[in-house]
C-alpha cells in the first residue's frame, strides 16, 4: 500500500469533511454559529443556540460525512487493497474530521470533530461503538458535562480499539495493527486536543453544564 493511497484517502476525507453542517444550518437561518455561544461549528454549540431540531441535523450532518468518506475509500480501494483496505478507511475517516474542525474556506475554524469521530467509528469499528455511546450517555446524564462524555468517548474508543485489535477480534491484516494503532491514536489526541479547555475547565470545576444558559467556550 503506497503512500500516495493514504494522502487520497485523507483528501477525500478532507473534501467530505468541508461540509459544515451547523455552519450551513445556520447561515440558513441568517446566523453565523460561530458569532454565538462556544463560537464552535459543531452539534453541541447549534443545539445550545438554535434548538434540538438544528442540533439534531448538525449531529447526522456530521455523523454522516465520516460515513460517506470512508464508502467512497473502500469502493475505490477494496479491490486494490483487500487486505490493508480497513487502514485507507481510517485515513478517510481522519480527513473527514480534519476537514470538519479546520477547514479552509471557514478560516479553518470548525467544530470538534465528536460527530465525525462517531460516524468513523460506526462504520470502521462498529464493535466499540457501544460501550462509547454508553460512557457519553452516562457521563452527560450524571454530569450533564457534554465535553466530558465526548472525552470519554475519545478514550475509551482508543482502548477498545487496541484491546481488541490484540485479541484479534477485528478482522484486519496482523500487519496493519501497528498503522492502525497509530491513526487510531490520532483521533483521539484530536479529540482530546481540540476539548483541552474544557479539560481546564472541568479540573477547576468551572464547565458549563448542560442546559444552562451561560456560554460554554
Amino acid at each position: 500500500m503506497v503512500i500516495v493511497s493514504r494522502v487520497i484517502c485523507l483528501a477525500i476525507g478532507y473534501v467530505f469533511g468541508l461540509f459544515q453542517t451547523g455552519y450551513i444550518y445556520g447561515k440558513a437561518h441568517n446566523i453565523d454559529i460561530r458569532d454565538h455561544g462556544s463560537g464552535n461549528a459543531g452539534t453541541t454549540n447549534t443545539l445550545r443556540t438554535l434548538g434540538w431540531k438544528a442540533g439534531a441535523v448538525t449531529f447526522i450532518g456530521d455523523l454522516a460525512k465520516a460515513i460517506l468518506a470512508i464508502l467512497a475509500a473502500w469502493l475505490i480501494f477494496r479491490n486494490q487493497y483487500p487486505d490493508s483496505v480497513k487502514s485507507l478507511e481510517m485515513y478517510a475517516g481522519l480527513g473527514a474530521v480534519l476537514g470538519h474542525n479546520y477547514p479552509c474556506y471557514l478560516h479553518f475554524k470548525g467544530g470538534k470533530g465528536i460527530a465525525c469521530t462517531s460516524g468513523f467509528i460506526l462504520a470502521v469499528f462498529p464493535l466499540t461503538a457501544p460501550i462509547c455511546l454508553v460512557l457519553f450517555i452516562l457521563a452527560v446524564a450524571i454530569t450533564r458535562y457534554v465535553s466530558l462524555g465526548s472525552i470519554l468517548v475519545a478514550v475509551s474508543f482508543y482502548i477498545q480499539l487496541v484491546v481488541f485489535g490484540q485479541l484479534g477480534i477485528f478482522r484486519v491484516n496482523p500487519e496493519c495493527l501497528p498503522e492502525i494503532y497509530a491513526v487510531g491514536a490520532v483521533f483521539s489526541l484530536l479529540a482530546l486536543w481540540k476539548h483541552r479547555a474544557n479539560i481546564k475547565r472541568l479540573l477547576s470545576g468551572t464547565e458549563n453544564k448542560f442546559g444552562m444558559s451561560k456560554k460554554e467556550n
